[in-house]
């Protein structure tokens, strides 16, 4: 594509959303100062300005919520339960017999959920082994689990996962993602919940990453949706340590909750105990009113700014990703190829460079901040490298011994709403730089314990990191 057609649409297509930070300067290696550009949104996102503003709003009135007399409880219990509403309709479930529990987290909604499905050690969970861990992990505590493999592209079909919950024994589950967290593909969730619905199977949605970029299948106007949702706010602009499990209300009704505590109780005797209904049942000890007020508050930013201009400045910044990915020599794009829908994700290896150290020479010379590694979805990113049983032996072999240096891993570039295509370009062009074979200003060390690179100075921000590794490499 010509310089001048890249200029044309960068100027056209700029950031949907204001975020905190926007602008930061990073100290690099070359003692120049460049502006931070993200593209690590996929792990979590900014704080948008609308959301720090709503919270510095409410942090006046902030107080422990239910029960208590004073205008500060009774103003921050109507604020936390508005809360609640707005994430019921966020998912489309407003006015109906569903709840919404405040979790911390997707990862913890769940844990929550597999709990609280009372399910058995011989029942069945249907998967599929694009999951995150938190959608791979929780349900091995509690029943047996059954995948629907991917392509060497990473997708899968339809008729997969049929065939998975038509195998005997039934299912109880069937447990998908949204959306893809290593390469923003994109599962036909309602085609998937029309087949496993027919057969009398509930459907649970991570929706993490989906959550975001595309409004959540609600099952109305004769579409067909998920019963349970779970979605995190770290990752839709509300950094403050809360996330959302949606499902019928019935589901919590009776049984002991997952955490048991004050809250979640009508009485309490030595002996006895009677358990409030749900939500309240599922939601033991003083909740964080600030990150329900946080996640109420991105919501209604994402359902204000609207689905078909969030999808648009998506598309644009997903095709110049992948394409411009795909077109430099040395790049590998995992996942299907470009011209799929997929959100503005793209996960890629460079020929004869470990991922660490393309990863640290972005951030370090360039300024530019994306995630390496196995981006906890280890048996994904197996499949997409190709990685067999004698290379995950070895690997397992040498991260038992400490030494994580060899684990398999990619680099993921991950925008959001405040990305432009001045960003995506930014990246393109310091990947053709460091693959070009431009010396960094300095040596890199690989640290054997992380399996991170980090430059050998003093200078920069590098000064003062801590020169702990990430947790996929620690994992």
């Amino acid at each position: 594509m010509a310089r001048a057609q890249l200029d044309t649409q960068t100027t056209a297509v700029g950031a949907l959303l204001e975020v905190v930070g926007a602008g930061l300067g990073v100290p690099c290696l070359d003692g120049v100062e460049r502006p931070y550009v993200d593209l690590d949104c996929a792990a979590s996102t900014p704080s948008s300005v609308a959301v720090a503003a709503a919270v510095a709003d409410f942090l006046p009135r902030y107080s422990s919520v239910h029960r208590g007399a004073g205008f500060k409880s009774r103003a921050a219990t109507e604020a936390y339960e508005a809360a609640r509403s707005r994430a019921l309709r966020y998912a489309g479930r407003e006015g109906g017999t569903d709840t919404a529990i405040i979790c911390r987290n997707t990862t913890e909604a769940l844990n929550h959920l597999a709990y609280r499905l009372r399910l058995e050690r011989d029942d069945v969970v249907l998967t599929t082994v694009l999951e995150h861990h938190a959608n791979l992990l929780p349900w091995a505590r509690y029943a047996q689990r059954r995948y629907v493999e991917c392509g060497a592209d990473g997708t899968f079909g339809v008729d997969d996962v049929v065939a998975g919950l038509d195998a005997a024994p039934a299912p109880k589950v069937l447990a998908v993602t949204g959306a893809s967290n290593v390469t923003g593909w994109l599962p036909p969730v309602e085609e998937l919940c029309a087949a496993a619905h027919a057969r009398g199977i509930p459907v649970v949605l991570d929706a993490a990453q989906l959550a975001p970029h595309r409004p959540i299948p609600a099952g109305r106007g004769g579409a067909d949706g998920p019963d349970f949702v779970a979605w995190s706010g770290h990752k839709m602009y509300a950094p403050f340590g809360a996330g959302v499990l949606v499902g019928p209300a019935a589901a919590f009704a009776d049984g002991e909750p997952f955490l048991a505590g004050g809250g979640a109780v009508e009485l309490v005797d030595l002996d006895e105990v009677l358990w409030s209904e749900p939500p309240e049942r599922e939601e033991a000890g003083s909740p964080n009113v600030v990150g329900a007020v946080a996640l109420g508050a991105a919501a209604d930013e994402l359902s204000g700014i609207g689905w078909e201009a969030i999808s648009r400045h998506e598309a644009v910044l997903a095709d110049r990703l992948r394409r411009g990915l795909a077109a430099i020599d040395g790049v590998r794009l995992l996942g299907p190829p470009p011209g799929t829908e997929t959100l503005a994700v793209a996960t890629f290896t460079v020929d004869g460079m470990h991922h660490g150290l393309v990863a640290a020479r972005l951030a370090a010379e360039f300024g530019i901040g994306v995630r390496h590694g196995c981006f906890c979805a280890h048996p994904y990113l197996l499949r997409l490298l190709g990685i067999g049983p004698d290379g995950v032996a070895a690997a397992r072999a040498g991260a038992l011994r400490g030494d994580r240096r060899h684990i398999p891993g990619a680099v993921r570039a991950s925008a959001g709403l405040a990305t432009t295509l001045g960003d995506v370009d930014a990246l393109l062009g310091a990947l053709e730089a460091v693959i070009s074979g431009t010396p960094s200003p300095v040596r890199y060390v690989q640290d054997t314990a992380t399996g991170d690179f980090f430059p050998a100075t003093t200078a920069g921000w590098w000064a003062f990191s801590s020169g702990v590794g990430g947790g996929c490499a620690r994992s």
